[in-house]
Parts: structure tokens; sequence; C-alpha cells
């Protein structure tokens, strides 16, 4: 009933139980739910970083709905209306577009590309006529193998005539051994690879001139949209240039900061901090929900506390978000 508003089942169960028997510590609550003690833990743990229980003199005390809950609600309205904003900015920016296709009369500004296969053909059109470079992200799971292999010869020809080629993947791919094996072959060629935390979707740039957006960026399935526009494709150099600036090329050791952390475990902070759970902070830093629980189990000891309630408070204290 609560999912809405980040709780689970087992969360709503917990919480509901500490209004009615609020004198019930944990090892009381798991007896009284009949649940494992740690399930219980990890309960309180996400009601605590949703200030639905706060610590008392007496220990753990629930926050009562009128307060917690409706505050809870307040938030996930706002995200909502936050939401239709981008929706809106995005509605904005589709009628600019299609504003300046019609000026211009012409059907090269914006083309767009139904499915896997035309991409695919597209960019190998656009990769044999590159002539002075090519840019390009690459967001979301590792590419397979198939991918990698059909972009070989086309990215081999370019090079051998001279363009240059830039690509920033994410941080996960590093794991990725066939990514790997293909970011040096790649600079065996001349081409420059680098990596950061997350990207903000997938996105290729050739000559300055063109570029490929996805019609939706969470379904490369779907298809993309071929940029001709020079006010729009300037803007998309930007932002690339912007990310490869922050990007660690392939085969440097993870840089880390004056806090001894990695850019990966930074933007985890920030993530969580930000109220992402495990799986959808997984999903932004494109690795696995258990190696995110890896990396917070290992944060959490260094900064020797129990829980992500209080990893968050010791992280904003020692200036690790900032």
């Amino acid at each position: 009933m609560l999912a809405n508003l980040g709780l689970s089942d087992t969360d709503e169960t917990v919480y509901r139980a500490m209004l009615y028997h609020p004198r019930l510590g944990v090892a009381e609550l798991a007896v009284h739910l009949s649940v494992p003690e740690s399930m219980v833990r990890q309960a309180l743990d996400r009601l605590i970083d949703l200030a639905l229980v706060r610590a008392s003199d007496e220990g753990l005390r629930a926050v009562r709905p009128q307060a917690g809950l409706m505050s809870l609600l307040a938030r996930a309205e706002a995200a909502i209306a936050a939401r239709q904003q981008e929706i809106e900015a995005t509605r904005a920016a589709i009628i600019s577009i299609a504003g300046e296709f019609q000026d211009h009369g012409s059907a090269d500004v914006v083309i767009r590309l139904e499915g896997v296969d035309a991409v695919r053909d597209r960019l190998a059109e656009l990769a044999r006529e590159a002539e002075r470079e090519c840019i390009s992200f690459s967001s979301g799971g590792a590419q397979t193998p198939d991918t990698i292999e059909a972009e070989k010869p086309l990215n081999q020809l370019a090079l051998e005539r001279g363009v240059s080629i830039r690509d920033v993947y994410q941080e996960s791919f590093r794991n990725d051994p066939g990514t790997l094996e293909h970011a040096c072959w790649m600079a065996q060629l001349g081409g420059h690879c680098r990596t950061v935390p997350t990207l903000p979707m997938r996105l290729v740039i050739v000559d300055r001139r063109t570029a490929l957006v996805p019609i939706d960026p969470s379904d490369s399935r779907a298809g993309a949209i071929e940029i001709h526009s020079p006010g729009v494709v300037a803007s998309l150099v930007a932002l690339f240039e912007q990310v490869w600036e922050s990007g660690r090329p392939f085969g440097e050791a993870p840089a880390r900061d004056d806090h001894g952390l990695t850019t990966q475990e930074r933007q985890l902070l920030k993530l969580l901090a930000a109220g992402h759970t495990d799986d959808s902070a997984a999903r932004k830093l494109a690795v696995s929900t258990r190696s995110v629980q890896r990396m917070m189990t290992a944060l959490t000891e260094r900064l020797a506390v129990v829980s992500r309630f209080q990893a968050g408070v010791e992280a904003s204290r020692k200036g690790w978000l900032t």
C-alpha cells in the first residue's frame, strides 16, 4: 500500500508493529512478527532513512503517521511535480526541434530511426562517412561480443583514415573482460577511452555535424533520433567534452580524492543520500545490486558505523558528500 512512498511490505509491517507496540525492541519485534532479526534490522535502516523511525532516550521509536507519512507523501508529490516539469521541458525541446525542422523544410534536420537494426545500419554508414572525429557515450550494461565484433572493422577503417575516436564508458565496464579487451585494442590503433561513474544517456556524434540520441533513454532498443541541427549538436558536443574531462583513461588506477574515495564510491554515497535504493543506485552505476552492497559494506566499515543511515550522517559530517 505504501510502496509509492518507498516502503516495502516488510518495512510497512515493522512500522505498524512499532506504532502499536512502541516498547518492543529489535529481537522482540522479530518474535512478534515471526521474521528473522536481520530482516527487522534492514527494515529499520530503511525506516530511519525515510525518517519514519528516530532514536530517542528510550531507543528507536516510530514517528506518528500524521507527521512521518504525510512528509513522505509531500516529498513524493514534489518529485512527481518535478518530473512533470522535466516532461514539460522535454516537450518544449521537442516542439522546438520540430519547429526548426519545419522552418528548414528539410527532412535532414531530424530523422527518426526505428529499432536496433536501423540504428546499427546508420552507425555503419556514419562510420564510413566520418572525416575527422567520432565521439560517444556508452551507458548501461556491457557491450555484447556480437556488437563489439561488428564495430571492429568500422572503427579500424576510421582510425586508419585518421579519424579521431573518443569513447566514454561507465566505470562498471572495467569489470567486463570483453569491453576491456576492446578498449585496449582501440588504444593500440590510436583510439581513446575513458570511464565515469554514470552517464546521462547513449550518444554518438560524428564530425560535430550529426548526433544520434535514444528515442527513449530507458529503452535503447526503441531506436534513435538523428539530429543535424547545429545548435543542438553543439550543445551535445559541449556535454561530451565536460564528461570527457572528468573521465579516467583506461589503464589508469582508480583516482582517489583527499578522503580516499574513488569517483564511483563518491557517486554511490551521493545516490544513496538522495534517496536511491540499492537497486536504483545499481542501475545508475550500471553494476549489480550485489556490487553496490559490497561497496556500501566497505564504506560503512571505513566510517566505523553499522547502518546506511549512520553512514550517510558520518559521510556528511566528514565532508565526503561535498
